[in-house]
Formats: structure tokens, C-alpha cells, sequence
């Protein structure tokens, strides 16, 4: 059973690794089309938070059975995260980052959720830790995890008012 444990960590590791890559390089591009950012301050929390889940993961949970009923739901998070990063293709970014002129993204999952990710993002962090029978912790870090997403929501909905929805 470990070995599965330990393939999952390193999905998920890979999977985070991948989208950093993936934000710099859209982050890039949106302020190269003269995008700017909105509320950096607060980032280094959200980096913080995930690093800090993620790290602790991998030292409590790698001897750890998975529980199918949060893998399926981890699971099922994954591909609303992809339904999410395919909606907002070269959009998408870990940071705030507006783009005058350019509208608000209103298909896919946006056309259901105005932030989509957060809720996303608060299923993994649960889901996840849950899935390896660490209810203690799927508790701690979600909380952690309103109180960050709170500070962004704020700050992501004050500029989210400047753009214009697309028709």
C-alpha cells in the first residue's frame, strides 16, 4: 500500500510543480500584454499554506492506506481543475493579475461559480489529507485555507469590478 501512497504524493507534487511552471510563463505573458498584478502582498501566504500542506503530507501520510471515497473525490476535484485551466487557457495564473480591455471569462465552470478554483482548491486541501485518514489535519489546513482564501477573495472580487463582462 505505501507505494501507492507515495505515487499519489508525487502526483500531486508534480501536479503543483507543473502549475507554477505554467502561471509564470501566463503571468509573463498577461503583463507583457500590459496586465498588471493587484495584491501581491498576500501570496506569499498562499505559497506558504500550500508548500506547508503539501510538505506535511509527505511526512505523515507516505505509510498510509487511501481511503477510495476521498480518492474519488480528489479525483473528481482534478478534473474540475482541468476544466478550470482549460477555460481560462493563457488567463490562468496563481497571481491576480488584470488585463484592461480584456472581459471577464464567463464559460465553463464560471458560468456556474465565480471562482470555480477556490472551491476546488478547498475540496483538495480536505480531500486529500482525508483520503489518508488524517481528519485532524484536513480540518487545521482548511481553515488555514478560508482564512487565506478570504484575504484573496476580497482582494481578487475588488478587481474583478474594474473588468468588463464578455457578451
Amino acid at each position: 500500500m505505501m507505494w501507492t501512497s507515495i505515487a499519489l504524493l508525487g502526483f500531486v507534487t508534480l501536479q503543483r510543480l507543473a502549475e507554477l511552471v505554467h502561471a509564470r510563463r501566463n503571468t509573463a505573458r498577461l503583463l507583457a500584454r500590459g496586465g498588471h498584478e493587484v495584491a501581491p502582498r498576500h501570496y506569499i501566504y498562499i505559497v506558504a499554506l500550500h508548500a506547508t500542506w503539501l510538505a506535511g503530507l509527505w511526512l505523515l501520510a507516505p505509510a498510509r492506506p487511501i481511503e477510495a471515497v476521498w480518492f474519488a473525490v480528489f479525483a473528481m476535484a482534478q478534473i474540475a481543475r482541468l476544466w478550470v485551466l482549460a477555460t481560462l487557457k493563457t488567463r490562468w495564473t496563481t497571481r491576480i493579475i488584470v488585463l484592461p480591455d480584456a472581459p471577464l471569462i464567463a464559460t465553463g465552470p464560471y458560468r456556474y461559480l465565480r471562482h470555480p478554483n477556490y472551491v476546488i482548491v478547498a475540496i483538495e486541501i480536505a480531500a486529500l489529507p482525508l483520503g489518508f485518514g488524517l481528519p485532524a489535519y484536513a480540518i487545521g489546513f482548511s481553515l488555514l485555507n478560508m482564512i487565506v482564501t478570504g484575504v484573496r477573495l476580497k482582494a481578487e472580487n475588488m478587481a474583478l469590478a474594474t473588468c468588463r463582462v464578455a457578451p
